[in-house]
């Protein structure tokens, strides 16, 4: 979120369909499932750590059940200066496994509603490709507010060798190459990352994520795991049940700011499957509730 968006009032909040694929691909790198328990839901050994480049090659990886869920959106809290005085919608979250690489999609339409009475509809695509060994990523994001065209970006990154450095080339919405420094890791590594720490009951990490949301470079995320329990949503689908969930908090730090204050906060339960279950948004002046509302399984590629 930043004030270079100039849509509707309190237009730094026009990015927050971006942001949560940010954290989501999650992290939220951040989310469609066989249609038979997931491998997940079997007692899983301890996860190795972290390969070079940022991949997470073990237990982890093999457990991620490829889904596409839907998301309930609502406003969950307001202050009383905030400007906005509601916001409905629905996310589609897709995790898929392309044999090579994951590839995620998430769509958002959204609608807030100001205490001056105005209204914004925001409409996003956010589609990802990322290599399995963490190395290379692709991004395409298109955002329309009130059916124009807000932001158009798109492009590739690559990372060296180990922890090494790398670089991210933009050819939307103009050419242009940005470094990325040394240990940066792409949205659904991150989120494999989260998983990892959390199997081996390590509360804190933090890392620089780029998932090429904007043009406006990395961001640091501070990341804290609460203790394992049971998904709390477990009767609405068998794939929900006789799984570890983790409560995770994030907080976002662009690269570029000095601020001690993050950007904005994000927590979700997140499945050892790699299915959140919930996810709230935190943006200081308001918060915003995600419920699982529907989700399915999409095949794993065999590969």
């Amino acid at each position: 979120m930043s004030d270079r968006h100039t849509a509707a009032p309190s237009a730094r909040h026009t990015t927050m369909g971006m942001t949560v694929g940010a954290a989501f691909s999650v992290t939220l790198g951040a989310l469609a499932l066989l249609a038979s328990l997931p491998a997940a839901a079997q007692a899983a050994p301890v996860a190795a750590p972290p390969q070079p480049g940022g991949a997470v090659v073990s237990a982890v990886a093999a457990d991620i059940q490829p889904h596409r869920a839907i998301y309930k959106m609502s406003l969950l809290s307001a202050r009383n200066s905030s400007k906005v005085s509601d916001v409905r919608g629905r996310m589609m979250f897709e995790w898929a496994d392309a044999c090579d690489g994951w590839t995620t999609e998430q769509r958002f339409q959204l609608r807030f509603a100001y205490s001056e009475g105005d209204e914004m509809a925001m409409n996003t695509n956010y589609t990802t490709w990322e290599a399995k060994d963490g190395r290379r990523y692709r991004f395409n994001v298109r955002k329309l507010i009130n059916g124009e065209v807000d932001d158009d970006v798109r492009g590739e990154a690559n990372l060296g060798a180990g922890e090494g450095a790398g670089s991210a080339q933009f050819t939307k919405p103009e050419p242009q190459e940005m470094p990325l420094p040394a240990a940066t890791m792409f949205p659904t590594a991150h989120t494999l990352a989260i998983l990892d720490h959390a199997l081996r009951g390590e509360h804190f990490f933090s890392r620089t994520v780029f998932d090429g949301a904007d043009a406006e470079g990395a961001t640091e995320v501070s990341t804290v795991i609460g203790q394992a329990g049971a998904p709390k949503e477990s009767g609405k689908n068998a794939l929900l049940r006789d799984i570890k969930a983790w409560p995770v908090r994030m907080a976002f730090f662009p690269t570029h700011s000095d601020s001690a204050q993050p950007e904005y906060e994000m927590s979700l339960r997140l499945l050892q499957n790699g299915i959140a279950e919930s996810m709230q948004i935190d943006y200081g002046d308001f918060t915003v509730n995600a419920i699982l509302d529907t989700i399915e399984a999409l095949p794993k590629s065999g590969c």
